[in-house]
């Protein structure tokens, strides 16, 4: 079987993209990150997950992103209600996130002889972040192969895999439930409570819950308050 490495948070996007490697016939080595993120309950969905989804291995990296700061989800800063509009990037984009995620999973793939890497970012139903749009994707597939000596040396191309890129939420939940993903099992909230409970207000919140209000499906998750229905 062909390796990938799939960087797998916990979250909704990131769990899909992991049952569709597997559909691919791929042996998914799975890469989340603890980087001082607020909201660190996905990391635990991740880690009781993943050996339900057949993952080959699961590595946690630690990358303190809490020392440089600049969003709501690594430092002291409120983290807002939901901008319908996405009128602008919001203030829960982490500077660089997918690049830096994206060069962990690049340097295990190079050492695993793997070259396929995926990733389940998603323009559509999304919140703005520049690295989610196809031509990031593009671009870093581009640096991969000039930056690896796997690449140099010709041994195989790298490709980045975003199979959720052009998918609505509605379409990626229908395609997870069609896998038998049992979504209780994820989380996606920017901004849960002591108990685990999505806000139900954040920007995360508001798109997972317009996506399964549309896919015609019940989130099973626990929320404080449901104000994206």
């Amino acid at each position: 079987m062909k390796k990938a490495v799939v960087l797998y948070s916990g979250g909704l996007d990131s769990t899909t993209c992991v049952a569709i490697a597997k559909s691919q016939g791929y042996q998914v080595y799975a890469l989340s990150f603890s980087y001082g993120q607020r909201h660190s309950i996905e990391l635990e969905k991740a880690r009781d997950f993943a050996p339900r989804l057949g993952i080959e291995q699961h590595l946690v990296l630690s990358v303190d992103m809490r020392q440089i700061g600049g969003s709501a989800l690594t430092a002291d800063i409120d983290v807002p209600g939901a901008d319908p509009e996405h009128s602008h990037i919001p203030i829960t984009y982490v500077p660089a996130r997918n690049s830096i995620f994206l060069s962990y999973a690049l340097a295990w793939a190079e050492v695993l002889q793997s070259f396929d890497i995926f990733i389940g970012v998603n323009a559509v139903d999304y919140s703005g972040y520049p690295d989610c749009r196809p031509e990031f994707i593009e671009a870093f597939t581009r640096m991969a192969n000039l930056a690896t000596k796997a690449g140099v040396d010709q041994q195989g191309m790298y490709t980045i895999h975003s199979p959720l890129i052009h998918l609505s939420k509605a379409e990626i939940i229908r395609t997870g439930t069609e896998m038998g993903i049992d979504y209780a099992l994820t989380h996606s909230c920017y901004d849960p409570d002591s108990q685990g409970r999505a806000c139900g207000r954040c920007d995360s919140c508001i798109l997972r819950l317009k996506g399964f209000q549309a896919a015609g499906h019940e989130d099973p998750v626990k929320y404080q308050s449901r104000t994206g229905e």
